[in-house]
């Protein structure tokens, strides 16, 4: 269950209001596949009437227009003052997630941005495999009481393409810190990328700030939905299509990933490892949860008490969805490929290591203190919104006090296995295994 009892009544409520009834059309929903049958609207997103197959797709970016995206990615003139690129943040080195800098290490574990003491409020994401990431949507199971929604870029799905996720960290005061698409322009403007851009776009795109962010994005989404952003070279790819032995350690962490008694990962992570075809495995279903991880206190904006990121109850709010605040506390599931070569976990880089990060949801309820700096619940969740928090998905459906669903060494187990997601090109970004 992704919701408490009282959000299923709610959704079960929006028939003939917010959920209005229309003829079915169809829609691009999955990137590179075919279109989608949309059977209803709730506010402005759309419901599907089949899940979303990622091995449907097929990417075929225009090789040129890749080529500039991956000169946009880093160039590091676009950005106010220059010196930041969207390889800061998304390093090719490590799988393009963060290598973060001695001040964040020291301190919020999010991205440093372009100006000293200036952090991204959130973790970077990988960028392997985020061509797979459907727009924005709703979907009903059979069994599901409720739709529930899926897709969109950033973890709140802010963003409904790759193209438009690229204003975020352009305009972001703690990222790229651009002022407007006007500022923005003038940098491009002075760069060699201008006549590219032209040549992509038209003339205009050099006079028209809007068309120039259109663009850059447009640019930057064809980069990344080219083949070199989805290598599916894994030990785990390896076992995938030929059978490629892991380790009894990894073999026994699999099981335990998926059993619904145990780690019950598969049930959000997803994978099929009985399928050849690796776009089965991306280990997320594009959904959303509420898991309420711990409060980073050290990132800057947490230094104010009331704050709190709620996640995708803003962007249920502009959306127009039924009761949004239903929402707040939910981020979308991330995909796990290359988790191992992180250096912070969850969206608010709370944790240092994956080990950290599997065992909070093996003792999340269990020993709640131990996690949420001695309080005795969600202490980054308003109390409002405590009660959208998810209390009956194994394993963080037990009691205090009780015991956890998996041991300590079944939490190694697991972080075992995830090492085996690691691309080949990223091994040697994985952290050496801890001496006992």
């Amino acid at each position: 269950m992704r919701a408490a009892l009282a959000m299923a009544a709610a959704c079960l409520a929006w028939t003939g209001t917010a959920a209005v009834a229309i003829a079915a059309t169809a829609a691009e929903i999955n990137p590179g596949g075919p279109p989608s049958v949309v059977i209803d609207r709730i506010g402005a997103t759309p419901k599907i009437s089949a899940r979303i197959d990622p091995t449907a797709a097929t990417f075929k970016p225009d090789p040129a227009l890749a080529a500039l995206g991956k000169r946009i990615f880093f160039d590091t003139r676009l950005s106010q003052p220059q010196g930041t690129s969207c390889a800061s943040c998304h390093d090719p080195l490590r799988a393009f997630t963060s290598t973060l800098s001695a001040p964040s290490l020291a301190g919020p574990r999010t991205p440093q941005g372009g100006r000293p003491g200036h952090f991204s409020a959130r973790t970077a994401p990988s960028l392997l495999y985020v061509r797979y990431v459907p727009r924005r949507h709703f979907y009903q199971d059979d069994d599901a009481p409720f739709a529930s929604p899926f897709g969109g870029l950033f973890a709140d799905g802010r963003a409904d393409t790759l193209a438009e996720q690229a204003r975020g960290p352009l305009f972001d005061r703690d990222e790229m810190n651009n002022a407007s698409p006007k500022s923005l322009l003038r940098k491009l403007r002075g760069t060699d990328l201008a006549p590219a851009m032209s040549l992509a776009f038209g003339p205009r795109v050099l006079r028209d700030p809007e068309q120039a962010v259109k663009g850059i994005g447009q640019a930057l989404q064809a980069y990344l939905q080219s083949d070199e952003m989805a290598p599916f070279s894994s030990r785990f790819d390896d076992y995938l299509r030929h059978r490629t032995p892991l380790s009894p350690l990894e073999m026994r962490g699999l099981a335990l990933f998926k059993n619904p008694d145990k780690g019950n990962c598969m049930s959000c992570h997803t994978l099929s490892d009985t399928a050849s075809r690796p776009e089965r495995s991306l280990f997320t279903d594009f959904g959303y949860d509420a898991i309420a991880v711990p409060r980073n206190l050290s990132l800057p904006a947490n230094r104010d008490p009331r704050r709190f990121d709620n996640g995708l109850c803003r962007t249920a709010a502009q959306l127009r969805w039924p009761e949004p605040n239903q929402w707040c506390g939910y981020f979308r599931t991330p995909g796990l490929r290359n988790v191992a070569v992180r250096q912070s976990f969850m969206h608010n880089g709370v944790f240092t290591t994956l080990r950290d990060a599997v065992a909070f949801y093996a003792t999340r309820s269990t020993d709640p203190a131990k996690w949420y700096h001695g309080k005795p619940t969600f202490d980054d969740v308003p109390a409002a919104y405590r009660g959208n928090i998810n209390v009956n998905s194994t394993p963080m459906n037990r009691r205090p006090g009780t015991t956890p669903a998996l041991t300590d060494e079944e939490i190694d187990e697991i972080s075992a296995f995830l090492g085996t997601l690691t691309d080949a090109r990223y091994v040697a970004a994985m952290p050496k295994p801890a001496t006992k």
